[in-house]
């Protein structure tokens, strides 16, 4: 099974894969988010050419455990690449993996380092099942 990671922003979108076993995962791209329909457009080809089976989405919290605002703008696009893209959509908390991807990633942009640090973590609870 192949999945994909979106840590979404307003302004970006990170896209992690993972490997064909499910196992390891792979910063991908980064995708500008200026135009929505776009943004949606590209991730369902990247989905479609790389046989997606699962998509994670980081679901962004305040550190009081609250949805935040970006988590909104978030729901709203993955309700439409779930109709769109027919593909099985699940949310992953992302405590911090932008400052963790800048940690490890000296690119300005780490958006989709931080996308990958979401989907391994996804990936090492789903291999430990």
């Amino acid at each position: 099974m192949k999945y994909l990671a979106l840590d979404y922003g307003s302004k970006k979108i990170g896209v992690a894969i993972s490997d064909e076993m499910g196992m390891l995962a792979f910063p991908f791209k980064i995708v500008l988010n200026k135009n929505k329909e776009n943004s949606l457009e590209e991730i369902l080809k990247i989905v479609s050419e790389n046989n997606i089976s699962t998509i994670v989405v980081g679901e962004s919290l305040n550190q009081k455990g609250v949805e935040n605002k970006i988590l909104e703008e978030a729901k709203s696009f993955v309700k439409i690449l779930e109709e769109k893209s027919k593909t099985k959509i699940v949310f992953e908390k992302e405590w911090f993996s932008t400052v963790e991807a800048r940690r490890y990633d000296d690119r300005r942009d780490a958006d989709d380092s931080a996308a990958a640090i979401i989907l391994q973590r996804f990936l090492d609870k789903e291999n430990r099942k």
